[in-house]
């Protein structure tokens, strides 16, 4: 019996020892495979784009506000009663279209009074030429050398005379024309504060109301000094291609809105404030629907040429203490390598730049927020919109699905 329970136990330790040893043998082979996934879960995936050379636009954006393309203050040029307000206010009128009546009866006496001054006047002139021609018969056999040349004197009297009329006759016209206060231009009228009954001055100081054209309509633009004079910098050396006077310049309003038409440049002030250092631009953009009214603040996106360089999107990038432009980037190895940008000009809705980066250089555009320079990362490649939004992500290598174990005999 005590033989049998020795072999027993002998038995169960030889079992246990080779349990013991699947046990480790199996720990070591998990030990192996779980370092190689730790190692993969900590390269964090991020979103790339693969950077390539290309033709863009160099833009610069500036704030405006719109302004009436032509403004006028509507005063009377002759005194009266108001007996008509021919508009509507706030409404469209055209140029020519009746704006105000004055009371005009006494002004069309006026007209008749010089017609007849006329009349009068044109009457004496065939009387003085007769007795001019009269007198040269008779200047050598009983007429004075005298009575001719008072009946010259009097012909040319009368010929002033008829000349003196006729002026004060169309300064009569004029007058009555003026009682009809027209529109000089295609605008909006205002408000008034004329109404029928009302008396006008002439030349008062006080506007009857106010006319603006606003199709087409100004956008005045405010552009720093440094700005420009880089620009031309940039235009002598040939890196930007264009000019400024075929210029595109797009708006967006003060809702977030772009506005659906492009502008062209007006006119650029040859002159920088002194106490601002900056300079106007005028741009012209079609109104036609009135959506622009003056007075509207706006920022114009101003395409001035283009040059070739690479896309940093704005949501790849930052700025640091002394205010150049930072990204990060794949490395070859795998890591984060942050680069520095000095010289970073806009073009749309991005950074445009033209040193520091080469073709097929991976930008990290989301995903670096949790990470810094030198970690290991898993690069997934993205597209970017025009707005630098993540459109789609190409498609990758599903990993390989684990093998299936093996049928039990």
């Amino acid at each position: 019996m005590a033989r049998r329970h020795v072999l027993i136990i002998a038995l169960l330790a030889a079992a246990g020892m080779v349990a013991g040893c699947n046990e480790k043998g199996e720990q070591k082979a998990a030990g192996a495979g779980g370092g190689e996934a730790a190692a993969a879960a900590h390269e964090a995936p991020v979103s790339v784009v693969t950077m390539k050379q290309q033709e863009l636009p160099f833009t610069s954006r500036l704030p405006g506000r719109a302004v009436a393309l032509q403004t006028a203050e509507i005063r009377p040029q002759v005194s009266g009663v108001i007996t008509s307000v021919a508009f509507k206010e706030g409404g469209t009128v055209s140029k020519g279209d009746l704006l105000y009546q004055i009371e005009d009866r006494s002004y069309s006496a006026a007209l008749a009074q010089a017609q007849a001054a006329v009349a009068k006047a044109q009457a004496a002139v065939p009387t003085a030429e007769t007795n001019l021609a009269r007198y040269e018969r008779l200047v050598n056999s009983g007429a004075t050398q005298i009575e001719f040349e008072n009946a010259k004197v009097t012909l040319l009297q009368a010929k002033a005379d008829v000349e003196s009329a006729q002026a004060a006759l169309r300064s009569a016209e004029i007058n009555l024309d003026y009682t009809k206060i027209r529109a000089p231009f295609d605008g909006i009228a205002s408000a008034t504060g004329i109404n029928v009954g009302n008396v006008v001055t002439a030349n008062q100081t006080t506007s009857m109301m106010t006319l603006r054209q606003i199709n087409p309509i100004y956008i005045q633009l405010t552009e720093s000094s440094t700005n420009l004079l880089k620009l031309e910098r940039m235009l002598a050396s040939g890196d930007l291609k264009g000019s400024p006077k075929d210029a595109v310049i797009r708006l967006t309003l003060e809702d977030g809105n772009e506005y659906d038409h492009t502008g062209t440049l007006d006119m650029s002030e040859m002159a920088v404030s002194e106490t601002t250092g900056t300079f106007n631009i005028r741009a012209v953009f079609e109104n036609p629907n009135h959506r622009i009214l003056p007075g509207m603040y706006v920022r114009a996106t101003v395409e001035i040429g283009r040059e070739n360089g690479y896309l940093i999107p704005q949501r790849a990038a930052t700025r640091d203490a002394r205010g150049n432009l930072n990204a990060q980037f794949v490395s070859a190895e795998g890591t984060v390598e942050t680069r520095t940008f000095d010289d970073a000009r806009t073009s749309n809705n991005s950074w445009l730049v033209t040193k520091g980066i080469k073709d097929g250089d991976k930008l990290i555009v989301d995903g670096f927020q949790w990470i810094g320079p030198g970690a290991k990362v898993k690069p997934v490649e993205v597209q970017i919109d025009k707005d630098g939004l993540v459109v789609e992500q190409t498609a990758q290598a599903a990993p390989a699905a684990p093998a299936a174990p093996a049928a039990a005999n």
